[in-house]
């Protein structure tokens, strides 16, 4: 019941996640006293918009998660909603994102600009900050106390080739484009600047105030009102955040919390540096095993066929087995792969509060998986009734076609174990042997690429998006290899909303309101999702490279290492030729004739 989760609410900052009876997002939103929020949308009903009032008719339940600060929700609240695209939330056209500052270390002089998105391009990146202004001011700060060049001159190619630009005379600008500079002494600057963005403030703290000092003392009070303004910013921009990291490592965080009973798992995804999302995972009657024994069982089995292995896995408490866990995992990954249990820092910080996060699921949501289990269980159940099947379909694995006129086709499968999303299990397969829009044959494909190179278990059902045609290239596949799998075929009805299964040779009646077109509904929303998704990622990338294709010695391979290296045309555009050289396999002669592509 809502009213008895609406007790449980904590007096703490944090993200609340409104979600209908789909178990669907449909809102996310941030609040500096999560009780006193959430209580508002189920009370004063009057005072609420037409909008809100039809949004809290359609809340099934909510999530949240605490925070330690304002300021960390915020920043949370907006990559849920980019993550979620939840319906009730307004999303603005030019999907602005918070600034981050950026050093391009990879260039012989580098700049300091403002972005509004990290790459992977060998940059440096601070992180991401919720004040633009605040963030401008830093900017200020930085070119008062290290005066870095601002030019889009192309150095050292272009040094001596023009005068020194007005920020020189105004002393803004160290001006490395006629020499006055060296490279070494203009690194010891960056060098600075990375340590002062990396939190390293007493220096420059100390600097700006000498520099306020100074100017006071010679009555000059406008500049000494600057420098004391730029020294509060400062200050402001010091707020840390634990939600985002800037130090782009990848890692995932483990903790839980446990009961009588049960015990929950809970994992923080930390990907190149941020908090992208977390996942629950309730181990039922466990508590007879050891914490210890559990985390190793947990690793085991999450791990086992994980698409994404990080480098570094930060647990609460360290498993049974570790070093042959560590072991296996180092293996699977081709890198090593470590387990560690920090005692302090940031990586601590993220675990206590993933820990604490583990609590709050445990208490909040504890029945509630339980029940959810329980509706899982009953459409599993339907579906064995519907079906008539001999088992359970506990594994269930999906499958949906995506192209646009026969471009870029792709097929994807998703996993649903016991009812439930085990994304670790996804796969993508890009299509090889159709030509044009075939949605039979590009089934057939993936198909019989999955079955020929099982490396997993085979499911217990095979769900098609599709009637009759897909449901007998499936049917036929399985024959030859000789495996008996049920098959059913997922139908859409003229809205393209789940109408249905069709199940040897005819479609089945379904009840809208039973657990089984629930799950059905999920499944097959979920399929199409992932497909859809990787069909434009693909899409996107293909006109990216499509750009390339018209400068000399640039094939295939190059196109590739030039993507891999710079992460955009953008950043090849504005790259030097010294910096272009520096991919592999690419000569001076393919670096020039880039350079002067993007420069005639």
């Amino acid at each position: 019941m809502i009213s008895d989760d609406l007790k449980k609410l904590p007096d703490t900052p944090g993200v609340y996640l409104m979600k209908n009876d789909f178990d669907q997002v449909i809102y996310v939103g941030k609040a500096v006293n999560l009780k006193n929020r959430v209580r508002q949308y189920f009370n004063n009903s009057k005072k609420h918009s037409v909008k809100v009032e039809k949004m809290v008719e359609n809340i099934e339940t909510f999530e949240y998660i605490i925070t330690k600060t304002e300021v960390e929700a915020l920043v949370l609240e907006c990559n849920l909603i980019k993550k979620y695209n939840p319906k009730y939330n307004i999303r603005l056209k030019d999907d602005k994102h918070y600034p981050y500052i950026r050093i391009d270390v990879n260039n012989t002089f580098p700049k300091a600009t403002i972005v509004r998105s990290m790459k992977k391009d060998g940059a440096k990146y601070f992180g991401p900050y919720t004040d633009a202004g605040a963030v401008s001011e830093i900017m200020q700060i930085i070119k008062k106390a290290w005066p870095l060049r601002t030019c889009t001159r192309k150095l050292p190619i272009d040094t001596n080739k023009e005068r020194a630009c007005l920020n020189y005379h105004l002393g803004n600008c160290v001006a490395p484009c006629i020499e006055m500079i060296d490279q070494t002494n203009y690194k010891h600057m960056i060098d600075e600047v990375v340590s002062f963005l990396g939190g390293n403030y007493k220096e420059v703290i100390h600097k700006l105030e000498e520099q306020m000092q100074v100017a006071s003392d010679e009555m000059n009070f406008e500049k000494a009102i600057i420098l004391r303004d730029q020294i509060r910013a400062i200050y402001k921009i010091e707020q840390k955040q634990t939600a985002i990291n800037s130090s782009m490592n990848d890692q995932d965080i483990v903790a839980f919390a446990r009961g009588e009973q049960d015990t929950l798992i809970q994992v923080y995804f930390v990907r190149q540096g941020k908090l992208i999302g977390r996942e629950h995972f309730l181990f039922t009657n466990s508590t007879d095993e050891t914490i210890e024994t559990v985390f190793r069982d947990f690793i085991l089995q999450f791990y086992a066929n994980a698409t994404f292995i990080p480098k570094e896995i930060i647990v609460e408490k360290v498993p049974e087995e570790f070093e042959l866990l560590e072991q296996y995992l180092s293996d699977k990954k081709g890198v090593k792969v470590t387990l560690k249990l920090p005692q302090k820092g940031v990586k601590h910080n993220l675990l206590e509060l993933a820990s604490q996060n583990a609590y709050v699921t445990f208490s909040q949501f504890g029945d509630k998986l339980k029940k959810q289990q329980e509706r899982n269980n009953v459409a599993l159940t339907e579906l064995v009734q519907l079906l008539n099947l001999d088992d359970v379909p506990n594994r269930i694995e999906a499958y949906d076609i995506s192209n646009t006129a026969g471009v870029q086709s792709v097929g994807a499968m998703v996993v649903f174990e016991g009812g439930t999303p085990k994304r670790s299990d996804y796969r993508k397969y890009k299509i090889k042997t159709v030509i044009g829009p075939n949605d039979y044959a590009s089934m057939e494909e993936i198909i019989e690429r999955r079955i020929s190179r099982a490396e997993n278990i085979l499911p217990d059902l095979f769900c098609i998006d599709g009637g009759k045609g897909q449901v007998g290239v499936v049917s036929r596949i399985l024959k030859k290899y000789n495996i008996e799998i049920p098959v059913c075929g997922m139908i859409k009805d003229d809205k393209h909303k789940t109408r249905g299964l069709f199940f040897e040779g005819k479609e089945l009646d379904m009840q809208k309101n039973s657990e089984s077109f629930k799950l059905v509904t999920r499944i097959q929303d979920e399929v199409h999702r992932f497909a859809i998704e990787y069909h434009k990622s693909l899409r996107a990338k293909n006109q990216v490279q499509s750009i390339l294709d018209n400068i000399d010695g640039v094939g295939k391979k190059r196109k590739e290492q030039l993507i891999n290296y710079f992460g955009s045309v953008n950043n090849i555009k504005e790259a030097t030729v010294e910096e272009i050289e520096k991919v592999e396999g690419i000569s001076n002669q393919v670096a020039t004739n880039i350079y002067k592509y993007f420069h005639k």
